[in-house]
């Protein structure tokens, strides 16, 4: 049987020891991956060794960018990460479930809540946390731009993650009313990451978040750059924002001239 190994080796360069369990839930997750993709468009990466890499270790390198994790050895024992925190935490643009899923695979105190507005996408969702049995999972099918409206869901979350859903200045202000005040917003990025965030600039100053910086990521055998853009909420988001479906992606927040 296929044993996860290569996501298991390049997780624990991390500082990050996956348990026998969390190898089975990733390759559970990895099966019910290619099935449903036989029958729906749910990725483009499916090679058994790709998934590992490009899906489930690029999901976790998010934890880099949260507080409280971070590597702990003692002596030559392997390295692990400590501190898990009960987090809310939300997945915007969820897609097949990254990086939400996979952060709760191995965060199991994290409350997931997975936003997607694809209608499949959602019924895999809803499939792959229950054939899982994770917990305290929510999954919605709607747009952020009305989640973000909702009282609800405004100013919730500690943790807001985003993967390939939109340039920065837009995915801005589909994130950052979510976070609460003093919570974190992670964007996970590529080659284009600092011009991102610099054409964000004037989106975060009006939404009320503050760019913490850039965190590089090297994925074994990738050539990819891969980078955590990492925005901290610092003031509330005006009550105006997320503007209707479709606004934000048509005239983004950036700064005149």
């Amino acid at each position: 049987m296929k044993s996860m190994g290569k996501l298991e080796d390049a997780a624990r360069q991390l500082g990050l020891y996956l348990s026998g369990e969390h190898l089975a839930a990733f390759q559970r997750y990895y099966e019910e991956l290619v099935e449903w993709n036989r029958r729906f468009n749910l990725t483009t990466v499916i090679g058994y060794e790709e998934v590992q890499l490009r899906h489930f270790l690029d999901s976790l390198t998010c934890l880099l960018a949260l507080p409280g994790w971070g590597q702990e050895v003692t002596g030559s024992q392997l390295p692990f990460v400590c501190r898990p925190q009960p987090w809310l935490c939300l997945d915007v643009g969820a897609g097949a479930g990254f990086p939400g899923l996979p952060l709760k695979i191995v965060c199991a105190e994290l409350k997931l809540t997975l936003l997607e507005a694809t209608r499949k996408k959602v019924e895999f969702l809803v499939h792959v946390a229950d054939d899982l049995g994770l917990k305290d999972v929510e999954v919605l099918w709607d747009r952020a731009e009305a989640v973000g409206q909702n009282p609800h869901y405004r100013e919730r979350y500690d943790v807001v993650v985003a993967r390939a859903v939109a340039e920065l200045p837009v995915l801005a202000e589909f994130c950052l009313p979510f976070c609460r005040v003093g919570g974190r917003f992670v964007a996970q990025k590529g080659a284009e990451a600092e011009r991102e965030l610099e054409a964000a600039q004037a989106a975060l100053e009006r939404l009320g978040g503050a760019a913490r910086g850039l965190t590089e990521v090297s994925l074994p055998g990738q050539r990819e750059r891969r980078v955590l853009v990492v925005v901290d909420k610092v003031a509330p988001t005006p009550s105006t924002y997320p503007r209707r479906p479709g606004i934000p992606a048509k005239r983004p927040l950036v700064r005149a001239g």
